[in-house]
C-alpha cells in the first residue's frame, strides 16, 4: 500500500470515527433523554405509589374505623336486643299475670253472675209461693196484692230487675203480708149478699183469719167461709148466723169503730177449709 493509499483509509477511517463518534453522542443524547423521561416517570409513579400507599393507609384507617364502628355498633345492638328480650320477657311475664288476673275475674265474675241468677232465680221460686198464698188468702184487696206478686215475678224472670232490687221489693211484700196477716181492719164498702142484694156493709177483717160484715142497721150478718173445691180455695158469705155470732160480730165490729171499749173479743167463728160436698 502506497502513501497515498494510506492517506486515503487514513481519512476514511476518521471520518468513520467522528460520524461514529457523532452518531455516538446522538445515541447517548436520545439515552439522556429517555433516562430523563424515564425518572419523570419514576418520580411520578413514585408519586403515585406514595399517593395510592397514603390512600391504602387511608383506607386502612378508615376500614379500621369502620370496622370498630360496625364492632361497637353490633355490640350495641347485641347489648339492645338482649334488653329488648329482657323487656320482652318481663312485659310477657306481665301479659300472663294481667292474663291470669283477667281469667280469674271472669271466673269470680262467672261464680257472681252464677250466684246472682241462682239468687234470682230463689227469690222467683219465693214470689211463686208467695203469689200462690195470696191467692188463698181472703179477698182484700187481693187483685192488688197479687198484681205487686206478679209484677216482681214478671221483672225477676225479665231480669229487669236486680238482686238488690228484686230482694228489696219481695222483703216489702213479705212485711206487707206479714202486716196484712196480723192488722185488724175495718171498712164500709158496698157487699152484693148471697141473694144479690147489694147493701152498705161495714166490713170486719181480722188478720188474714176471718171477715165479717153487718149493713148499718145491725139487720144482715155474713162471716166469709173458704171451701176447697177442684183443689182450689174458694171463699163465699155464711149469712145464716145464729143469734149469739150476730152479737159476737156485733160486738167486735163496736170495738173495732171505738164505740166500746177496747177489749179482747171472742167470736165462735171458724174458717176451716171445707171439703167439697162438705156442708157450710
Amino acid at each position: 500500500m502506497n502513501y497515498r493509499q494510506f492517506t486515503i483509509f487514513l481519512w476514511l477511517l476518521v471520518c468513520l470515527s467522528v460520524s461514529s463518534m457523532a452518531d455516538l453522542n446522538s445515541e447517548i443524547r436520545d439515552l439522556e433523554n429517555q433516562k430523563i423521561v424515564l425518572n419523570n416517570e419514576i418520580k411520578k409513579t413514585n408519586s403515585k405509589i406514595k399517593e395510592a400507599e397514603k390512600w391504602s393507609k387511608e383506607d386502612a384507617n378508615r376500614y379500621t374505623i369502620l370496622e370498630k364502628r360496625y364492632r361497637d355498633d353490633l355490640a350495641r345492638r347485641s347489648s339492645e336486643i338482649d334488653s329488648l328480650n329482657a323487656k320482652i320477657k318481663k312485659i310477657a311475664g306481665q301479659v300472663q299475670a294481667e292474663k291470669s288476673k283477667q281469667s280469674m275475674a271472669k271466673n269470680r265474675t262467672d261464680r257472681v253472675q252464677s250466684k246472682r241468677n241462682a239468687t234470682l232465680a230463689l227469690m222467683a221460686e219465693y214470689c211463686t209461693k208467695l203469689e200462690q198464698q195470696v191467692e188463698q188468702t181472703l179477698p182484700w184487696d187481693k187483685e192488688t196484692r197479687l198484681e205487686r206478686v206478679r209484677s216482681l215475678l214478671r221483672d225477676i224472670q225479665s231480669k229487669n230487675a236486680s238482686e238488690e232490687e228484686a230482694f228489696s221489693r219481695l222483703k216489702v211484700l213479705i212485711q206487707e203480708e206479714i202486716r196484712f196477716g196480723d192488722e185488724v181492719a175495718i171498712i164500709n164498702a158496698p157487699l152484693t149478699r148471697n141473694n144479690g142484694e147489694i147493701i152498705n156493709a161495714r166490713i170486719l177483717r181480722i188478720g188474714n183469719q176471718w171477715m165479717v160484715y153487718t149493713d148499718d142497721n145491725y139487720a144482715v150478718y155474713g162471716v166469709l167461709k173458704r171451701s176447697l173445691e177442684n183443689g182450689k180455695i174458694k171463699y163465699d158469705w155464711y149469712e145464716t148466723l145464729t143469734l149469739s155470732e150476730r152479737d159476737a160480730v156485733k160486738f167486735a165490729i163496736d170495738v173495732k169503730q171505738a164505740r166500746k171499749a177496747p177489749q179482747m173479743v171472742t167470736l165462735p167463728l171458724s174458717l176451716s177449709v171445707s171439703r167439697e160436698g162438705e156442708s157450710k
